[in-house]
């Protein structure tokens, strides 16, 4: 550093940065650290701009295009197949340490509110989102802060037990089964507070995978919040009383696939007569949670945080990319479901960016995406309301009227 110090200003705090002196940190292979006390409002303990504990988080998750990490690892350890000198070593462990400031720097000078619209956002976002501080990331694309209310979530968490109770307990054994989120009881707290806070939310396992999925990165009542956020602004359709979102959202999603290829929607849909809304419910409702390995997992989520349900439309498409030569050769309907909901690692691209750039090709027009799930959805509901109004009318199909030109 040639006898200067580099620092780095959060919250009007200038903060020294340590150069790493050691391969590896003993928390690089937990998602579960919590933040330093320092830097930590916006760092985890993993991270090299914190500590000189460095390395581990920078060789797992790189950026788009950082073809020199291999993706697919899980801990700290080093890849065998990783042949780097120690000099590009170095230059990766370096690459990820800006990258890591950069974002720092974008989430103490960008307000939440506007982080979705902003160019230089997205652009990080398909870069990388470093492990150290995607859980800051995720509550930035949220905007969990302007849904917080302190001292609710405490308030809350003392009401009777929901009616889901047994439910989610159930699911929390067999989802997250011998994690910290299901030994300390925090996951089950968390969707209790919740179903307290929102009554009108019909509850279904695809909400502990989703709030187990950001307990997996955040403190406990950080997590809650971006949970309330992420649910207002994408999810919570799918968990209505009724199945109008997810019913539309399928319908679309039959058409963008048969746009991009009709011999396996033609498989799915009509030869193993699958109901798409039966494809899109277990994806869409725990966003790919059961899909996906954890480091292809996290990637997707950062993308969608920022791009919206119409890349959970992309990442579909993508796995039946994906898994059509597994599912074009199935002869049930259960086979070629159990191929989609969770694909045979095997057949997924070879690093998590490589699935994100896949997902990207498909052939889909977000815009219409959007204006069409507008329309249909109010198609949907006034069928619904004249359904009710004519009690006694004969049974209809079931249908919606797409549009003639392609989405």
């Amino acid at each position: 550093m040639d006898g200067e110090k580099d620092t780095v200003q959060v919250q009007d705090t200038d903060f020294e940065l340590v150069k790493p002196t050691l391969p590896l940190s003993p928390f690089g292979g937990s998602f579960e650290s919590l933040p330093s006390p320092g830097l930590g409002s916006h760092l985890r303990a993993d991270s090299p701009a914190l500590s000189t504990l460095s390395g581990g988080s920078s060789l797992r998750h790189q950026g788009f295009g950082d073809a020199s990490t291999s993706a697919s690892a899980s801990t700290s350890t080093p890849s065998p197949r990783d042949t780097r000198s120690p000099k590009e070593t170095k230059e990766s462990v370096e690459a990820h340490r800006q990258r890591e400031l950069r974002w720092v720097s974008a989430i103490s000078s960008i307000p939440a509110s506007q982080a979705r619209k902003s160019k230089k956002v997205r652009k990080m976002v398909l870069d990388g989102v470093p492990a150290s501080v995607r859980y800051q990331v995720w509550a930035t694309l949220t905007d969990s802060k302007g849904k917080r209310m302190d001292g609710l979530y405490q308030k809350l968490a003392q009401r009777d037990k929901v009616a889901a109770w047994p439910e989610i307990e159930r699911d929390v054994r067999e989802g997250f089964d011998g994690m910290p989120m299901a030994r300390d009881g925090s996951l089950g707290k968390l969707l209790q507070v919740y179903l307290c806070m929102v009554p009108d939310i019909q509850y279904s396992r695809g909400l502990v995978m989703i709030a187990g999925q950001l307990l997996l990165q955040s403190p406990e009542e950080d997590a809650f919040w971006t949970f309330v956020s992420l649910m207002d602004t994408h999810l919570r359709p799918y968990f209505s009383n009724n199945s109008v979102q997810l019913e539309v959202d399928a319908t679309l999603f039959a058409r963008a696939l048969e746009n991009n290829d009709a011999a396996s929607a033609n498989k799915v849909f009509g030869d193993m007569d699958i109901p798409p809304v039966v494809v899109c419910k277990a994806w869409f409702t725990t966003v790919f949670a059961d899909a996906l390995p954890s480091e292809y997992l996290v990637r997707l989520w950062d993308v969608f945080l920022f791009e919206g349900v119409t890349f959970l439309f992309r990442a579909g498409l993508a796995l039946f990319s994906c898994a059509r030569r597994v599912f074009l050769q199935s002869t049930s309907p259960d086979a070629v479901l159990d191929a989609l909901s969770r694909p045979p690692p095997g057949v997924l691209p070879p690093s998590p960016d490589a699935f994100i750039e896949l997902a990207f090709s498909m052939k889909l027009k977000d815009d219409d995406i959007r204006k069409q799930r507008n329309k249909l959805e109010a198609q949907v509901k006034r069928r619904t309301a004249q359904t009710r109004a004519s009690p006694i009318s004969p049974a209809t199909p079931q249908t919606i009227s797409l549009p003639k030109n392609g989405i």
